[in-house]
């Protein structure tokens, strides 16, 4: 499943919860409420680019290959190193508190991340937007 293309914010579930119980800060938190983050996705083959255009100017970019050890970095700044699988069409990443699922689904970037305790957070991506 191709992933490139650049994907607007849609809707979150759960939000509220899953961030308190991974122990995300306060201030992180608000900052993340709501925020109409843009994805932008650049895959070649196995090799991804994944940036993430947060109001204000904040980027976050991770870059990987899947299958390999990578350095990452959490929404909340905590760098970390993973290896990002492929599953089913679906990369799968794990975080330090969290596993991140991605997929296209309908033309849309959904985005599932589940803390051990099972709170899940779930947040939807409108289809992508291609610059000529």
């Amino acid at each position: 499943m191709a992933f490139t293309g650049k994907y607007e914010f849609e809707a979150d579930e759960n939000y509220d919860a899953f961030v308190q119980k991974i122990g995300l800060p306060s201030d992180k938190i608000e900052m993340g409420r709501n925020c109409k983050i843009v994805t932008e996705v650049v895959q070649n083959g196995n090799d991804f680019t994944w940036t993430q255009h947060f109001p204000g100017g904040r980027t976050t970019t991770n870059t990987f290959t899947v299958g390999k050890e990578a350095d990452m970095e959490t929404f909340g700044g905590k760098k970390f190193q993973a290896t990002v699988k492929m599953e089913s069409g679906k990369l799968v990443a794990e975080f330090p508190n969290y596993r991140h699922t991605a997929e296209i689904s309908g033309g849309k970037l959904v985005e599932v991340s589940a803390q051990r305790s099972r709170v899940v957070h779930e947040k939807q991506r409108k289809s992508p937007t291609f610059e000529v």
